[in-house]
């Protein structure tokens, strides 16, 4: 399995801002479980689910299916060759301690954007 790497560092202040590109499925289903509804709906928007299927084909966001839903498409687009799969953590160190990992994507540019905008 190829090594995971720093693909963007960013400083603001005290807080570090970095994308790191994994390879890592367990650890992405991670990240995913810990980022907010507003990162989920970030993350579904930049998939574009809505033009990808009819719209009650999609759970309501409302739903407890809906998280798992962006997440199998979260791992279908995070196929890179056969079984291997990458995603792009946005990770940010505050105080050089306290990590959170608040965004997860398939696609280089959405993380790019989302971390950017942490500035």
């Amino acid at each position: 399995m190829p090594k995971q790497e720093t693909f963007l560092e960013l400083q603001d202040g005290l807080r570090h801002i970095r994308v790191v590109k994994t390879y890592d499925a367990q650890y992405a289903r991670e990240v995913f479980q810990e980022v907010d509804a507003v990162s989920i709906r970030i993350l579904a928007d930049s998939m574009d689910l809505a033009g990808n299927y009819e719209a009650n084909d999609i759970p309501s966001i409302e739903s407890p299916d809906y998280s798992d839903f962006v997440w199998e498409e979260l791992l279908d687009k995070a196929r890179e060759d056969g079984q291997l799969r990458s995603f792009f953590v946005v990770a940010v160190d505050e105080d050089g301690k306290t990590e959170k990992t608040p965004f997860i994507s398939a696609d280089w540019p959405t993380a790019e954007s989302f971390a950017k905008q942490l500035r």
